[in-house]
């Protein structure tokens, strides 16, 4: 799948809020290499660099898109990079401080299993710290499903979509962290998003979740399918009298600090419940 570095910034205001929501509860006071896993256009890892000006910033992405918006912001500091990688196979350097995931892991199976490895890699001191969403039973994403699973549909889309279990619960994430050793923080929060627009959850959803929909339909069956989504999302979340929609988002965030030295083997990863 392609991403689209200008329709996914379309809502840059309410995507960025969980992100510094996130790193704001990092309290490493001078890292020396800081790691944005999933870093997208690239906007929000700069301002990772200029929070710690003296730590090598790196942000990492698998869409090349992605890389090459962020490879072209303006203004940059300058211990700022960017490199195009999958995260799946990346590990923790020696020197990495800190690691950033904002809003990627819930596209990779097994994740969880990352997450230990990743956990159990860290230098004493080095911090981890991820945000997935949350919302994968709300109507956005329970209408999305039943319409690919349904009638014409079915046969192209039937397993296209990712379901609930795509994520853990913040206990489950807080269970993994504390398993492979780190002092954990885990917590969620449902935003109340206030959207403008004739279709402002299908514009949402057009730069994330209805991706994979869109990759494998055709033009004009993508246009289809968009048309009858979208009623059913007009439905859902009606505008309010001011012409606002609300549109409620729950995520999931956690942050784990290394407070003891690296041991091996790296710890197994939970069962998912």
């Amino acid at each position: 799948m392609r991403w689209d570095p200008a329709l996914y910034a379309a809502f840059s205001d309410h995507r960025s809020r969980p992100f510094f929501d996130l790193t704001g509860r990092i309290k490493h006071p001078a890292p020396r290499r800081v790691f944005d896993l999933g870093c997208g256009p690239g906007e929000l890892t700069a301002a990772l660099a200029r929070r710690w000006p003296d730590a090598e910033v790196i942000g990492v992405d698998s869409s090349a898109e992605m890389v090459d918006r962020a490879r072209s912001l303006e203004d940059t500091p300058p211990n700022l990079t960017f490199t195009l990688a999958d995260v799946r196979e990346w590990t923790p350097p020696e020197g990495t401080d800190v690691v950033v995931s904002n809003a990627v892991l819930q596209w990779v199976p097994g994740h969880q299993e990352l997450l230990a490895r990743w956990a159990g890699a860290l230098e004493k001191g080095a911090w981890l710290a991820f945000q997935v969403p949350g919302n994968f039973s709300a109507p956005s994403h329970v209408l999305m499903r039943s319409l690919a699973e349904s009638g014409r549909w079915k046969n192209r889309l039937g397993t296209v979509l990712r379901h609930d279990d795509a994520v853990s619960s913040p206990e489950e994430y807080s269970r993994l962290l504390r398993g492979a050793g780190l002092r954990t923080d885990a917590w969620e929060t449902t935003y109340q998003h206030l959207l403008a627009g004739a279709d402002p959850v299908l514009e949402w959803v057009r730069g994330t979740g209805l991706r994979p929909v869109l990759a494998a339909l055709s033009p004009a069956a993508a246009a289809d399918f968009e048309r009858a989504y979208a009623k059913l999302l007009l439905d859902a979340y009606p505008s309010e009298p001011d012409g606002t929609t609300i549109f409620p988002f729950r995520r999931i965030f956690a942050v784990g600090v290394r407070s003891t030295p690296t041991t091996s083997p790296s710890p197994r990863t939970p069962a998912r419940q």
